[in-house]
């Protein structure tokens, strides 16, 4: 079963959601000023989302672990049918 673009985009707002809330969270225990924390997660999210696109694209090049899907019959890829084997 492969997830659709829209779940998947769903799936990364609300983690990076969740991770910014705790940024947000430790910050303000930490420093006792809820100010402060907004500031250190408005920035957490800008820095995190341009580490992850630049990490995504390092590992795109990276071809360890990857693997050929096999050839499917014609008609079956989205069926689920078994693949073509000799």
């Amino acid at each position: 079963m492969q997830e659709s673009h829209a779940r998947s985009l769903a799936k990364a707002a609300s983690w990076r959601v969740t991770g910014t809330l705790d940024t947000f969270v430790i910050s303000w225990l930490i420093t006792g000023h809820a100010m402060l924390a907004s500031g250190i997660a408005a920035t957490e999210v800008l820095t995190k989302v341009s580490l992850f696109y630049l990490h995504e694209r390092a590992w795109s090049r990276v071809r360890w672990g990857r693997s050929v899907a096999p050839a499917m019959a014609p008609g079956s890829a989205a069926s689920g049918d078994r693949p073509l084997s000799a």
